[in-house]
């Protein structure tokens, strides 16, 4: 139960497609706080692809500020945000949350208003329950095969199985 209550999302959906900027108002954020790699893009991809840029546009035309905060190298994530300008916080080091604390700061919003999007339990959802905000969880986009990778998937399988069980998965439509 315990390691329920820090590991279970807010909410599960099916992509970041689905993630929407109505979506988010309705459960009453103003800022994402997003992950990148396989949130966002796959670790092969440098840069948003078209479809992640235009999703990026209509967070910023629905008034919904966004922030990076990345487990990965600084190299990585500037080069991801170099055509976008977001907040950025490289070896963020997830589940802490000193980086999560500064996106909020950057993005003007704090707990009530925060809501973190990632593919991670152990390290995104965590992360966003020990900062005391929201999360969004989506399944990886195409997960690295290392033994570290597999055995944290291993870990989580169990209690995305049971949040599912219990709260379904949110997609679209």
């Amino acid at each position: 139960m315990l390691f329920e209550k820090k590991l279970f999302p807010t909410v599960m959906a099916e992509s970041f497609r689905d993630v929407t900027p109505e979506f988010v108002k309705g459960m009453g954020g103003r800022a994402l706080i997003c992950d990148i790699d396989n949130t966002l893009v796959t670790y092969d991809d440098p840069v948003p692809t078209d479809e992640v840029a235009r999703w990026f546009d209509s967070m910023r035309e629905a008034g919904i500020s966004v922030a990076f905060v990345s487990n990965n190298e600084r190299e990585r994530v500037e080069l991801f945000n170099s055509s976008l300008g977001f907040p950025a916080y490289p070896k963020s080091g997830k589940p802490k949350t000193k980086w999560i604390k500064a996106a909020m700061e950057a993005t003007g919003t704090d707990e009530s208003a925060a809501i973190l999007l990632g593919d991670q339990l152990l390290t995104d959802a965590a992360a966003a329950n020990f900062a005391g905000i929201r999360s969004i969880i989506v399944p990886p986009i195409r997960d690295k095969k290392t033994l570290f990778f597999r055995f944290k998937r291993a870990i989580e399988k169990p209690y995305v199985k049971k949040f599912v069980r219990i709260h379904g998965i949110y997609k679209r439509g």
